[in-house]
């Protein structure tokens, strides 16, 4: 499949093509699949696409401001300055997986790596050819990713174009893909799930456990690993015809436990399975669209449940507030499948950025995982014998932090202009790395220098970190000069500080969002 398998390396002058390209010389499967089957796979894919898109313009954005200003329609400009239907991260990383699914055939979690790193550092897969979005623990993991590369080709004499090309199962088997360290939990892992479980679906054992799976590379807490492989047999279950009320059974583990291998959930993520996301205030219940992959699964799943289309739901899901692209394409991948792609708003899918490439990704996922064959037994639940340990040793911090942290654009202004204008001379943006902006911006430059937070000096501001034992540390604004202004061709950066993903709490983050008067900052505990 050469229009997606691409010969790409660093030292290469060769230009990378985005998804509306690739789809110009797509090749169709040699045999036809089953029309029920391809709808419902399309209809994650694209569902999914379409939640993070009409989540992206207001991504940030505290549930205050959506109370004043609800989303209804899919809309462009906003916090990435995006075009209408255009993604992010969440969709981007989703079509690394699956091109890597289509391509090898077989779930290779070192080709996975690979591919998240072109996107990474070359925007591979990114509906604006740039890296933006990306979650401080997505960034640390493929950074490490990387380095145990460069190690391993020294090691190997492995010539350093052939990096990223490796097939050699046994050369393969030595190289340490779990890539994350241990308490990590933040919803990266689970925005980009989908292609898994549409793509082996048939063997739902091996489904759960690659979806797992999946989520480890680059997420290392066994929270992380059990929301995925929870989340990925609901989709498994929608693919083999399950009806809504089935999906939703509080006993729907119990009743399917020979697809998790009989291994239990974690607490938190048996607690949601058994329904707790069946809360009728929503918001005002406790249902949280945050970073941390816990608020993350219960958010998509009271969004499922509460309303009775695809539509609704987008929109419940985004209404929340906080990460609201993440929460929105989480809901799409199993909303999408279950309400089928001819089932979705025809109003919004003429706006899809590179749609065509989805629907014939979608029908290649659906042949190809048709075609495949287990050879061996479902891995065992932890190959990864590694996970039981992480889990015991998982620092609880004082602050509870939310764990896929993203740096937040910081020019404090709204951008109608696509994001291939608004970010020029840099090509990895991020979401912020604390929670302290108002949410009302188009995207800043980001650089990967590490600073103290209370280092951070702007021309027109000055910060101080205020902490406490039962907060997360935010930035409190100390001075401020009047009339600054950076010009439109400016390499504005800021220093920062990443959450340390490496503390992940096993407290779910508290529910209540402060707004911090006259300082520009909010607070979120």
């Amino acid at each position: 499949k050469p229009w997606l398998d691409l010969q790409y390396h660093q030292n290469s002058t060769e230009s990378i093509k985005q998804p509306h390209e690739l789809g110009e010389n797509m090749g169709n499967p040699t045999k036809d699949i089953k029309d029920d089957i391809l709808n419902r796979i399309q209809g994650s894919m694209i569902g999914m696409a379409l939640g993070d898109a009409l989540g992206a313009h207001v991504e940030f954005r505290p549930r205050e401001f959506l109370l004043q200003n609800p989303v209804t329609d899919l809309e462009g400009g906003g916090t990435w300055g995006l075009k209408k239907g255009q993604f992010t991260d969440d969709t981007s990383m989703a079509l690394c997986l699956a091109a890597s699914l289509v391509c090898r055939r077989d779930f290779v979690p070192y080709d996975q790596l690979v591919r998240y790193k072109w996107w990474f550092q070359h925007g591979y897969m990114s509906s604006t050819g740039r890296c933006f979005d990306i979650g401080a623990a997505t960034s640390d993991s493929l950074h490490e990713f990387e380095h145990r590369q460069q190690k391993f080709a020294a090691k190997h004499k492995i010539p350093i174009d052939q990096l990223d090309f490796l097939s050699d199962a046994g050369l393969l088997t030595k190289f340490n893909v779990e890539c994350s360290s241990s308490g990590v939990a933040g919803n990266g892992a689970l925005m980009r799930l989908a292609p898994v479980p549409l793509f082996f679906y048939r063997y739902p054992a091996h489904a759960v456990e690659y979806s797992g799976f999946s989520g480890m590379i680059t997420h290392g807490d066994k929270k992380a690993y059990d929301a995925c492989r929870y989340y990925g047999a609901l989709i498994v279950a929608t693919l083999q015809g399950a009806e809504k009320e089935e999906l939703l059974d509080n006993k729907f583990y119990e009743k399917h436990s020979s697809w998790f291998n009989s291994a239990p959930l974690v607490s938190e993520i048996m607690k949601i399975a058994h329904g707790s996301y069946k809360q009728n205030g929503g918001y005002d219940a406790g249902i949280r669209g945050k970073g941390y992959i816990v608020n993350a699964l219960e958010a998509a799943l009271w969004a499922f449940w509460s309303e009775e289309t695809f539509e609704e739901g987008a929109l419940a899901a985004v209404n929340l507030g906080d990460d609201t692209d993440t929460t929105a394409a989480i809901y799409g991948q199993l909303a999408g499948a279950y309400y089928g792609y001819r089932e979705l708003p025809e109003k919004w899918l003429k706006y899809v950025y590179a749609k065509n490439f989805l629907l014939g990704l979608s029908r290649w996922i659906a042949y190809e995982g048709e075609m495949w064959q287990p050879n061996k037994p479902p891995p065992s639940t932890i190959s990864l014998l590694s996970m039981s340990s992480q889990q015991n040793t998982v620092v609880i911090p004082s602050d509870h932090q939310e764990l896929d942290a993203k740096k937040r654009p910081l020019t404090p202004k709204i951008s109608n202009f696509s994001s291939q204008q608004t970010f020029p001379g840099e090509t990895r943006l991020a979401r912020p790395s604390d929670g302290t902006e108002q949410h009302t911006v188009t995207p800043f430059i980001a650089t990967s220098r590490r600073a103290p937070m209370s280092q951070v000096t702007e021309k027109n501001k000055q910060y101080e970190i205020v902490k406490s034992d039962s907060q997360p540390p935010f930035r409190k604004v100390i001075s401020t000069t009047a009339n600054s202004t950076f010009g439109s061709n400016s390499l504005f950066t800021r220093p920062y500080v990443a959450k340390n993903d490496n503390q992940g709490s096993n407290t779910k983050p508290s529910s209540k969002n402060t707004i911090k008067k006259n300082t520009g900052s909010q607070k979120k505990t």
